[in-house]
């Protein structure tokens, strides 16, 4: 079965360098796999893909060495195994706030005896191999959110579900749920406190943690803190920042430029 290069990535210690999916493009999901992400998300929670698209962007992302995941839109079952079943390597399931939801979430990703998953893995066993089956459960990464204040009164008994591979913090609902701003690359106080504490918890639980940030030098410094799974932005903010970046130095050109 083809490695989950996340496992290895993190079995020896390193930092996974994952890049975000928004658009609903298998063009741009290809460029994106093409610049060298260790993974790439595919977002069916806060965005316009839906399963259609997902299929298509799975394939583009299939021709590099970048893994596969994505998140999906609610601890729900059926969306979970399809997305597998389609070939996704890892699934985000967010809003996981008790050790029930948790063993859910965890159960939906597993083939029997250690789970409820459903057997049906059309694309995956292209994707994964012909053995996709009998390694499916060693292979395919869990990683539940952790973005309320729920969850983090319940975090050791979510961290201790058997089969949760990492946890992953959205920042924006996490402060929104202790009662500030939602703010990526937050510097507050309350919700960095809690961020600290997840990742000290995951730790103790030798459980993955990882982060979604938008500015390069905050990814790098939860990189310095300890996070082993670091989202830096989006490709629709990329492109934005990029496009905008373009624009201003030429209109800047232009407007210095002598006239006539």
């Amino acid at each position: 079965m083809r490695e989950n290069r996340l496992r290895t990535i993190w079995q020896d210690g390193g930092v996974a360098i994952n890049g975000w999916l928004h658009i609903p493009s298998s063009y741009s999901a290809e460029v994106m796999a093409h610049c060298g992400w260790d993974s790439l998300v595919l977002d069916m929670q806060h965005g316009p893909i839906d399963a259609v698209n997902a299929l298509a962007m799975l394939q583009a992302i299939s021709t590099t060495p970048t893994v596969p995941l994505a998140r999906v839109p609610w601890n729900e079952p059926g969306v979970i195994m399809r997305m597998l079943d389609a070939g996704c390597y890892g699934v985000i399931c967010p809003m996981v706030n008790t050790r029930e939801q948790a063993e859910q979430f965890v159960a939906a990703c597993r083939y029997p005896p250690l789970g409820n998953r459903s057997f049906g893995p059309y694309r995956a066993s292209l994707y994964g191999g012909a053995d996709y089956a009998e390694h499916a459960n060693e292979t395919v990464v869990t990683m539940a959110q952790i973005e309320t204040t729920e969850a983090i009164d319940n975090l050791d008994e979510i961290l201790s579900v058997p089969g949760l591979d990492a946890v992953f913090i959205g920042p924006s609902d996490l402060g929104q749920s202790i009662g500030v701003p939602p703010r990526m690359d937050t510097t507050e106080p309350q919700t960095v406190e809690a961020i600290d504490l997840v990742l000290e918890r995951a730790r103790d639980h030798d459980v993955v943690a990882g982060i979604f940030t938008v500015d390069p030098e905050y990814a790098a410094a939860m990189i310095e803190k300890g996070f082993q799974f670091v989202n830096c932005s989006s490709d629709a903010r990329l492109a934005a920042s990029a496009a905008g970046a373009v624009i201003g130095r030429l209109r800047a050109g232009r407007e210095s430029a002598p006239a006539g």
